[in-house]
Parts: structure tokens; C-alpha cells; sequence
């Protein structure tokens, strides 16, 4: 049987998965720090409350509409209300995923061979989801200066010249996931712009956009769904993240933008979204009352996340490691001496130490030597991990 060239990914595991494999394969050890499930790493909702907040009036009827159930939406508009932005109910769809809202803005964008421009370092699912709609990528980078992640505009530029009139979306990750780096307020003008003067619309996804790291607050951009800017703009979310709920599938999409164009795009996604009807309503009709528990929700991953770091900051301290300081979200990048690859390294340390991390070539950063880490692992775990790495790194760069 033939099988569609969409799929034609190579399917093998890499070296480091093999390796993985086969020590939890013999029971050995490993410290992961790779964990950033929250329903594994201990946070979220206890069963007892999600099973209850799980069971709303109203589940055993099918009343479906394809931009969602409306008090599900005007639940989304309560969310951003609360954060100090007002949105239109009518600008939400929900989705069931943050990357279902992608496939379907991607339909609703682009014809084949269509481009999305998208950034690196970034988490490897734009080019899957991409080829799936017949779609390709271009990149274009972030950069870090010592201190914080910046837009590389010659890259971007560069990026939609390289697409030959084809380009259709600018993907922005706010903040991003792994670097942690949000678009900054100073950025926003010149993104906007450039958006509008090639007829690109742009893709905000702040699935983290509520896990930022205070001390970089003044920094940092409101959400792209606060306004009504000159290009057409789609803000993307969900329980995944929010609440720490991924097993429960509701992603949202908030569009924006000059109202004639905005008004056609939700005109077009509500089709797109009425073809699949994709959410199921118990978690529909439980949205507010789930979204009204997320202060507690992020509260214990911020504290989480800020332990972590602040253990992370002082382990590495003094250290051959350089720590690229994120901005927000669970992540956390380190670059080591480039004495090794990141790869070399990462089966380095999961062969002698049993600590796992991710290299960063999963996340196609352009230089050898960064690995990253989880702030979501459990303290003592993480702590353990961090003090084996620093020790390898010394031991190895001698």
C-alpha cells in the first residue's frame, strides 16, 4: 500500500530514545528532566475536584455550535477580563487543542505549497503540522543578547523573501516554549507592520501566557488578543496550560484585527470548525467553573517553577554553565561547553549519570552545546539531577 508523502517522516527512535529505552528497559535510574506534564509532575486538580466539576447540568444533551457553546466562550472572555483585556465572546472558537486550532487556521490560510513563517529555537510540531496541511515553513530567528531573546528582524525579513510571495502567517510563541521569552512591548509595532504591509496574518500562540517570571514584567508584551491591531491576528490557548489540564482537550482561538477582515476569517473558521465539531460538551459546559480554580492551579506551578530556578540559579553558580535566563513558561535552557555536541552531551549524561534533558537540537537552535530542562520536576529530583550535570560538565571540560 501507498502511503500519502505528508507522512513520510522517519519513524526510527534516535540514539538518545534507544539509550533511554533500554535502561528503563533494565530498571536503572533515570532522573528526567524532561518531565513537564503537569498530571505526572503532582500539580493540577486532584481527582475528587475534577471528577465533580466534571459532571455539569446539561451533558446528556448535543446542542452543538461550531464557535463553541456560548457560556464556554463567554467564560474565554471572563479569563482575558481578568487579566485586564476585553474580548468579544463572538471573537472566540474553541478548538480541541491548541494544535487543531493551528491545522485549522493553516486551511483557512493557506493552499498548498503556502508558506508559515515560524521561529527558531522553537518546540518541533510546526513542521509536522505544516506538512499534514500541505503547508511549508520557513524560519526566522530569536536571539539572545546576554540577557534577553529578541526578534531577529533581518531574519524575518529575510524568511518572507525566501517564501517568493508565498508567505501567508508570522507564528509567534509568546512566551516561547523552550527559551522562555515573551515579544517584547518594543517589538510589537514593528511585527505589526511588517504583517500588514506583506498581507500576513500572525499566530500568537500564549498557551504560557500566564506563567511569566516577574522579575522580567516590564519587558514583556500584553497578549495580541488585546487588541485590534493592523493585521489580521489569531491569539491561541487552552486548558493544557492554563489549568494544567492536557487530558482534557479545550484549546480557544481569539481572533483580531481590522473588523472587515476579522469578520470573514471568523466567518470561514466557524465552517472549518462546524466540519469537525471537535470539543465535547461536558468540558465545554464545565469551562467556567474550571477556569474559576486556575489562580490555585498556576499558583502551585509558579511556585514550582520559581523554586526550581532559584535551585537552578545557585547550582550552577560559579560554574562553566551559563543559564539563558527565561522570561516565563516551564522551561529552562543551558548551554554548556561546547567541548561536546548538545547531543554528545545529553547521552553523556544519561549514560553516566542518569539524568535525562533535552538537546538542543530538538528545538533547532543554530549553535552545538545548549540542553533543555523542566522546571515543573519535582524539587528533590530536580535538585539531585542538576547537582550530577554540574559535576559531569566540570569533570569533562578539566
Amino acid at each position: 500500500m501507498t502511503f500519502s508523502r505528508r507522512t513520510g517522516w522517519n519513524l526510527a527512535p534516535n540514539e538518545l530514545a534507544r539509550e533511554l529505552a533500554e535502561r528503563r528497559g533494565h530498571g536503572v535510574e533515570v532522573l528526567d528532566l524532561t518531565e513537564s506534564n503537569p498530571t505526572r509532575a503532582g500539580l493540577g486538580l486532584d481527582e475528587a475536584a475534577l471528577r465533580a466539576l466534571l459532571a455539569p447540568a446539561g451533558s446528556g444533551r448535543y446542542e452543538p455550535d461550531p464557535r463553541g457553546i456560548a457560556a464556554a466562550r463567554e467564560a474565554v472572555a471572563g479569563y482575558y477580563r481578568e487579566r485586564g483585556f476585553e474580548i468579544d465572546p463572538s471573537r472566540v472558537v474553541l478548538s480541541a487543542s491548541s494544535s487543531e486550532a493551528y491545522s485549522w487556521i493553516f486551511k483557512l490560510l493557506c493552499d498548498p505549497g503556502d508558506v508559515v513563517l515560524v521561529p527558531r529555537p522553537g518546540y518541533p510540531l510546526f513542521e509536522y503540522l505544516a506538512e499534514l496541511e500541505n503547508v511549508r515553513v520557513e524560519t526566522w530567528t530569536t536571539r539572545w543578547d546576554g540577557g534577553t531573546w529578541h526578534v531577529d528582524f533581518a531574519s524575518l525579513e529575510a524568511a518572507i523573501a525566501n517564501a517568493a510571495g508565498r508567505a501567508r502567517a508570522i507564528v509567534l510563541v509568546h512566551p516561547a516554549n523552550p527559551t522562555g521569552a515573551f515579544v517584547k512591548s518594543d517589538e510589537v509595532a514593528r511585527l505589526e507592520s511588517l504583517a500588514a504591509a506583506h498581507d500576513l496574518a500572525i499566530i500568537s500562540d500564549e498557551v504560557f501566557g500566564d506563567y511569566g517570571i516577574d522579575r522580567h514584567r516590564a519587558l514583556r508584551a500584553a497578549s495580541f488578543a488585546a487588541t485590534d491591531g493592523p493585521a489580521l491576528s489569531f491569539t491561541l490557548s487552552g486548558l493544557s496550560k492554563v489549568m494544567a489540564l492536557p487530558q482534557l482537550k479545550l484549546g480557544w482561538t481569539v481572533v483580531r484585527g481590522p473588523s472587515v477582515r476579522a469578520d470573514e476569517a471568523l466567518a470561514r473558521l466557524e465552517v472549518v470548525a462546524d466540519t469537525y465539531l471537535s470539543v465535547a460538551t461536558p468540558v465545554q459546559l464545565a469551562l467556567p467553573a474550571l477556569l474559576a480554580r486556575r489562580a490555585d492551579v498556576q499558583g502551585a506551578i509558579l511556585l514550582r517553577v520559581e523554586r526550581n530556578l532559584a535551585a537552578l540559579r545557585a547550582a550552577l553558580a560559579d560554574s562553566a554553565i551559563s543559564l539563558l535566563e527565561p522570561e516565563g513558561g516551564w522551561a529552562a535552557v543551558l548551554r554548556l561547553p561546547r567541548v561536546r555536541s548538545d547531543e554528545e552531551w545529553a547521552r553523556l549524561l544519561l549514560r553516566e549519570d542518569g539524568v535525562l534533558v533535552q538537546p538542543g537540537f530538538f528545538f533547532d537552535f543554530e549553535v552545538a552545546g545548549h540542553v533543555v530542562v523542566s522546571l515543573l520536576c519535582e524539587p528533590g529530583v530536580f535538585r539531585a539531577a542538576i547537582e550530577r550535570l554540574r559535576a559531569r560538565v566540570e569533570a569533562s571540560s578539566r
